[in-house]
């Protein structure tokens, strides 16, 4: 059937580039840097670990790489617009969460340059997801199968702007030094947590901020917490049940002990697993877990 809408998303949704590419889903990228080391240290663009593999990345990181990341250019976004307007077809940009990213702010600038050029009823979208990495991913796949069954941009739209609150999500940092090093905590608190071998479990709050929701003292202990609360918080009547798991260059056994825990407690699920790709993993750093799913809700302030 002929779309009455096309998608467009960015690199933080962390879903696999060949899957994108088949479903025709336009991509903008974030790139990363070590600021201040020559010719920018550990850098690249994010291409959703077509260039570099997950493990190659986070071995960087593990290694004492420190990058930063930075947002699609204004260029990138304006060519990727202006495609899509001559394009004829109406599109929405599912962003990255303003919460923790200039993405979205740096998509409507160039929106609202293009519509004093062509006008304010462009057909382009933008929608700030206020999510990132596995629940985002989850987000857009859903968005694409509604896009191949015929849903128009408008209600498209609609749609996302309602059902990013019902993507409930929990991850576990292996390293609380990343987040400090991201501003999240206090230094003092991630020496503390590290010696005590403390995970904390975090999640986005309304405004697509991370919060801390909870610690785990372990990571066995950690990964049951993240299956509890799939299991306290699911809803399988907002959508058929997925656990989007991802994790950022994991042991393989411990996804396979959580997807275990959850198909034992709560039944058949579908599980869609993805790499936690740069944009998040430079501030969450190596061994990060989450479980994301379409749960209670909405997430309210």
């Amino acid at each position: 059937m002929d779309r009455k809408c096309q998608l467009i998303t960015d690199t933080g949704c962390d879903l696999p580039l060949p899957y994108l590419e088949e479903h025709n889903v336009r991509l903008l990228h974030f790139s990363y840097t070590e600021e201040g080391k020559p010719d920018g240290g550990f850098h690249g663009t994010d291409d959703l670990f077509s260039s570099i593999s997950a493990h190659d990345f986070y071995q960087a990181i593990r290694d004492g790489a420190t990058p930063m990341t930075s947002q699609p250019s204004q260029g990138e976004f304006e060519e990727v617009f202006r495609e899509a307007i001559a394009s004829g077809i109406p599109s929405v940009y599912l962003a990255f969460s303003s919460g923790i990213s200039g993405c979205y702010d740096g998509a409507m600038a160039v929106r609202e340059r293009l519509c004093e050029e062509f006008g304010a009823d462009i057909p382009l979208y933008v929608v700030d997801t206020r999510l990132a990495s596995s629940p985002m991913a989850m987000l857009v796949e859903e968005a694409v199968h509604r896009v191949e069954t015929g849903i128009a941009a408008e209600e498209l739209v609609a749609w996302a702007e309602e059902y990013r609150y019902y993507a409930q999500t929990i991850f576990m940092v292996d390293n609380l030094e990343a987040l400090h090093r991201g501003g999240r905590i206090p230094k003092g608190v991630a020496v503390v947590g590290d010696k005590l071998s403390v995970k904390p479990l975090i999640s986005f709050d309304h405004e697509g901020r991370l919060t801390i929701i909870g610690v785990a003292r372990g990571r066995k202990k950690g990964i049951k917490k993240l299956a509890e609360y799939y299991a306290k918080h699911r809803d399988n009547y907002i959508c058929p049940p997925v656990a989007s798991l991802g994790n950022a260059d994991c042991d393989p056994k411990d996804v396979e002990r959580l997807k275990s825990i959850i198909s034992k407690d709560c039944g058949p699920v579908r599980f869609l697993e993805t790499n936690i790709g740069p944009v998040c993993g430079c501030h969450v750093g190596a061994g990060m877990m989450s479980c994301c799913f379409w749960g209670r809700g909405p997430r309210v302030a």
